[in-house]
């Protein structure tokens, strides 16, 4: 038998191993299996995660996440043997992407997830593949210059984000002056929409990972009318997700996005979508690898929040 090297977990880390192809090991279960049967995989993809996983000009799912979770594709089409495999898409939100995986309407989500401890109770997560600060975008005629001063006022966020959970818990302190900071919340069904909360004054600010609030700024019809507060609620990992205790599919999701990463192929990606003009728009985000992503990459890991 024909030997390959994969992905094994160990203690969050992604490591080097020497092992049998999964076809050739053992009988195929999980995932593969269903793709095998089905003739299919099918991608849970977002419409408006700028510019992780969002549609073109022609309604076609694009992107960073995209281009990763091709990867996964292409790797499933090799190790199964099935080079005419069908790719089915299908838009998700932030509300429905775990259900719709749990219940095996998609076979992978690839977007703007993060990978967070709680989630990990209900799904798995590929190797990271990037790192955002939550913080808030507001109009720069706002004059606002802290999360501290949204005290008291309107704010959006979308609906299924860590977002909810981080300003609850943000509204739980207390200001400079001792007293407690109340936010009333409203949400859009996706991250458009919330932005637009924002635009059109129905919140004075949209609270999100400062990579999508950067995307939608880019793709506002005024970009300079907006900025993002530099403030951090937390640091969150992004990766594409899949079904929980799936160990096949886990160990070729590992193996093909973690080679992606430690053969350098990963900057060349990267600089596509944060360093160049991107669609509908041709604008370019100017957002360098940060210097904890950078060691991401060189050790692909799956740990959460």
């Amino acid at each position: 038998m024909k030997l390959r090297r994969c992905f094994a977990l160990t203690m969050g880390v992604l490591v080097l191993t020497s092992t049998v192809s999964i076809v050739q090991a053992q009988e195929l279960t999980g995932t593969l299996r269903k793709i095998k049967q089905t003739g299919t995989i099918t991608i849970g993809h977002r419409e408006s995660s700028i510019p992780f996983s969002y549609l073109d000009n022609r309604a076609e799912p694009i992107g960073y996440a995209m281009d990763l979770c091709m990867k996964i594709v292409d790797a499933v089409k090799r190790d199964l043997n099935m080079p005419d495999l069908k790719v089915r898409m299908q838009p998700v939100t932030s509300s429905n992407r775990i259900p719709l995986l749990k219940n095996g309407t998609i076979d992978l989500e690839c977007g703007s997830t993060t990978n967070s401890v709680a989630r990990q109770k209900q799904v798995a997560f590929g190797p990271t593949y990037f790192l955002i600060n939550v913080t808030a975008a507001v109009k720069k005629t706002s004059n606002i210059a802290s999360i501290a001063e949204l005290n008291g006022k309107t704010v959006s966020t979308t609906s299924g984000t860590t977002s909810v959970p981080l300003l609850r818990s943000y509204q739980k302190g207390k200001d400079q002056s001792g007293k407690e900071i109340i936010v009333k919340e409203i949400y859009g069904k996706d991250h458009a929409e919330s932005f637009l909360l924002m635009a059109e004054d129905r919140a004075v600010a949209f609270v999100m990972d400062d990579i999508l609030l950067a995307g939608q700024i880019a793709n506002a019809k005024r970009p300079g009318n907006y900025k993002i507060l530099p403030e951090s609620l937390r640091q969150e990992p992004y990766s594409m997700v899949l079904r929980k205790d799936d160990p096949q599919f886990k160990a070729l999701v590992d193996k093909s996005v973690g080679d992606v990463m430690l053969s350098g192929e990963i900057n060349q990606i990267y600089a596509k979508w944060f360093m160049a003009p991107i669609p509908p728009r041709k604008l370019n985000l100017n957002f360098p690898v940060p210097a904890a992503l950078e060691e991401a990459f060189k050790h692909p890991n799956d740990k959460g929040v």
